[in-house]
């Protein structure tokens, strides 16, 4: 095994350096690297208040800070820290045992202080050839704190002329098969084994082939079928999730795709071949088609002209003209597709012979191909970055997955994490009565949760966000819109105030702590912005017996407001069934338009959080909820959803939340843009009733005759409605009340279906039932 390879949270995964030299600490966890002489290591604390230990191991397993130029100092001892069971810990122990280092004989040298500054890095330089554990201390946070342990971001410069380094390997490895540029291999994978397709230095087609080989043996060729995959996945190409599988022509599965670190690929073109070659003027050039024949002619595989191959990392669309365009694969160094065959297989896989446009990056180079052993355990996920500089994150799993997946199989990724759409046995419209009527539980862990303390804390937000935050007392929950200086919406958030100089930021983005992060450094303020996301996980109770169901879980200390006297946009302090129970936070918050709470425990403590509301729920008719019925729900009421009702080019008063604009005297980020945009308003946040049980979505375009006057931003068939409704941003010369306009269907202009503009939002406006 690499001595980079770190398996995270009982699942294969790496956390050590990859081909991009860039590597991940969570907060908490720790990481390992392989150094040699004159290898340059630097370790950045991004959001301030870390402390990074670092642990130096020569190759005899001895303690080796000098070999770093590092003092003396030390500090807790190695196996204290992997005694801790942070993210990495098990198999960094099981990786040293089976090199017969001893953890008790390493100790931790702090490299970076707590107390520093965003930001703030130490580079180090190896003398020699050396592991290094790279550590980020901190313990888990109380849902009431507000110091969690954050990451380190960890880069390897290695010295000139050294090879680019592939990532480690995920598990242990049956096959290691390099692809030279421009060439192809075959090779077979037994059934329930894993293919890893690496582009070892990012910009890289490759080909695949799969043929089931049991089929081969009797004389008949069947492999992968693109036009029938994607007729059953009904998607352009299968990714990670329920909807995973790639066919042959007999509708037979082959392979089914577990991870996708790129999420953009090809089906719909042919592998090269001579032919696109000799037609753009490069007679003979080498080409995949070619290559596979020669490959697989050994094996009696009939050879074609050009083989209708899956295109992994081939960046193809079909654009509005419905031309099939090409560009820059979006594949970085060490990225990849794993698989898992379903079948005895015959594979082949190519590295894209193409230099003669954009589809390699103008220059093709190597892939690699590694094959585990079906007895792993391998997550299944998409890679989620926070930018496009950030290092991937494969989708993970909330806290709360372990109960909710004994009710459900169908999930989907939804920002990082892992979702149900609805659950087995009851379904989107039981689900969604269930919240009208009764009460209904979710899981809502991928919002985004900010701690920002400090001196300064409050200018920050009252600076950033579109509330008058000095106006929050202790204990209250605001909702917010932040903007950039154009007006544009970065996010909408929720800030709870928990102390003088304490808040806390729940919002969509992840994007949206780097920025108050940036802006406080900008403006020079004494204040951190600190993620809690991986130590806040939370679930919604909601509906009209929420509170009479959460009374019966919910203890609250004397100081604390109860259950039944916590108002609206309140929170309190509170422990599940008594003063010993786990502890948690509880807010009158919620995205249903029903009476409803918000809970906030930390990870540990989500199944406990869970059983106890469930067992004081289900005998009154509570149910789990999805997202499906969960949109229904929140269109009826009005709420926008980030990138369907809100975006960076929509103010808040065009997505239909001026109210959290605030007529505050203090300038803050989007302050003059807001004041000419409110004054001089071009479109207009509406209701629509649709005339029509035909289907209407997002992006529908909104006509008065030829003339498009505005788009559908959401809609959904209300059940409590018995109507289709939709929210619009329309022109504000055709939005008003009780006007008709037309949405456009099939090229807009063949097929039109009326809709009438009525009060936004459509059920319960004056929220009486929220404020119940």
């Amino acid at each position: 095994m690499d001595a980079s390879l770190l398996p995270v949270a009982g699942v294969r995964e790496p956390v050590g350096p990859r081909a991009g030299e860039r590597f991940v600490v969570r907060g908490g966890g720790c990481g390992m690297a392989q150094l040699h002489a004159g290898d340059a290591i630097t370790i950045v604390d991004p959001e301030g208040l870390q402390a990074a230990h670092l642990f130096a191991i020569d190759v005899t397993g001895r303690p080796a800070g000098a070999g770093l130029g590092l003092d003396g100092a030390e500090g807790e001892s190695l196996s204290v820290v992997l005694a801790a069971g942070g993210e990495g810990a098990t198999d960094i122990a099981r990786l040293l045992s089976a090199r017969g280092v001893d953890p008790a004989a390493q100790k931790a040298v702090p490299v970076l202080a707590a107390q520093e500054e965003p930001g703030r890095s130490v580079t180090l330089t190896s003398a020699t050839d050396l592991m290094v554990v790279i550590s980020a201390p901190g313990v888990a946070m109380a849902p009431d704190e507000q110091a969690p342990p954050t990451e380190l971001l960890v880069s390897i410069t290695r010295i000139p002329g050294a090879e680019v380094p592939l990532p480690p390997p995920l598990g242990a490895v049956k096959l290691d098969l390099r692809v030279p540029a421009a060439e192809a291999r075959v090779y077979t994978v037994k059934a329930g084994d894993y293919i890893q397709i690496i582009d070892v230095s990012g910009r890289q087609c490759s080909d695949f082939l799969a043929f089931d080989a049991a089929a081969l043996e009797r004389g008949q060729e069947y492999g992968l079928d693109a036009t029938t995959t994607r007729t059953l996945m009904g998607s352009a190409y299968p990714g990670p999730g329920l909807h995973s599988k790639y066919y042959d022509e007999r509708q037979v599965a082959l392979v089914e795709t577990i991870r996708d670190t790129v999420g953009r690929h090809d089906t719909f073109a042919l592998a090269c071949s001579a032919k696109y070659y000799d037609d753009m003027g490069y007679p003979g050039h080498a080409n995949c088609s070619d290559n596979f024949n020669a490959v697989l002619e050994p094996l009696g595989i009939k050879p074609k002209r050009g083989w209708p191959a899956i295109n992994f990392f081939f960046n193809t669309g079909i654009d509005h003209t419905n031309a099939l365009t090409m560009d820059e694969p979006w594949s970085r160094p060490g990225d990849y597709v794993l698989l898992r065959a379903l079948t005895d297989l015959v594979c082949a896989t190519s590295s894209c012979a193409d230099d003669i446009d954009s589809a390699n990056g103008w220059e093709p180079t190597d892939i690699h191909v590694r094959v585990y052993d079906g007895a792993e355990n391998f997550s299944k996920g998409t890679a989620f970055r926070m930018n496009a500089e950030a290092e991937p994150r494969l989708t993970r799993e909330s806290a709360f997955h372990p109960r909710i997946a004994e009710k459900t199989r169908n999930f989907v990724e939804y920002r990082g994490f892992w979702l149900p759409t609805c659950f087995t046995g009851e379904g989107p419209i039981a689900e969604y009565w269930a919240c009208r009527e009764k009460a209904a539980i979710m899981d809502l862990t991928p919002l985004r949760k900010f701690e920002v303390t400090g001196p300064d804390a409050e200018v920050l937000l009252q600076r950033t966000v579109t509330r008058d935050i000095r106006k929050l007392t202790v204990g209250q929950v605001v909702y917010t819109a932040l903007c950039y200086e154009h007006g544009g919406m970065i996010d909408d958030a929720t800030v709870f105030r928990l102390g003088p100089a304490n808040f806390r930021v729940v919002c969509g983005e992840e994007f949206t702590g780097k920025w108050l992060r940036d802006k406080a450094a900008e403006w020079g303020l004494k204040a951190w912005v600190k993620s809690s996301t991986d130590q806040l996980h939370n679930i919604a109770v909601q509906g009209p017996l929420s509170r009479e169901i959460l009374s019966e879980v919910m203890w609250t200390a004397p100081t604390q407001a109860s259950i039944t006297e916590l108002k609206w946009f309140r929170f309190a302090v509170a422990r599940i069934g008594g003063p010993l129970g786990a502890p948690v936070v509880v807010s009158r918050t919620g995205y249903t338009g029903e009476l409803g709470f918000e809970i906030w425990c930390h990870p540990k403590d989500a199944t406990a959080v869970w059983d106890a509301v469930w067992a004081a729920g289900e005998p009154k008719g509570m149910k789990p909820l999805g997202l499906t019925a969960l949109d229904m729900l929140r269109v009826e009421a009005g709420l926008v959803f980030a990138g369907y009702d809100f975006c960076d080019q929509t103010d808040p008063f065009e997505a239909g939340i001026g109210f959290a604009v605030a007529n505050k005297d203090e300038d803050f980020v989007g302050r003059e843009a807001l004041l000419r945009r409110k004054a001089n308003p071009a479109r207009k946040m509406v209701g629509l009733i649709v005339e029509s049980n035909e289907d209407v979505g997002h992006g529908d375009p909104l006509y008065v005759g030829r003339a498009q006057v505005g788009v559908v931003t959401s809609a959904t068939k209300s059940p409590i409605l018995k109507a289709n409704i939709a929210l619009a941003r329309v022109d504000v010369a055709e939005a008003e009340t009780g006007r008709t306009l037309e949405i456009g269907k099939l090229d807009g202009l063949q097929k039109r279906i009326p809709a009438r503009i009525v009060p936004f939002p459509h059920f319960d406006p004056q929220k009486t039932r929220v404020r119940a």
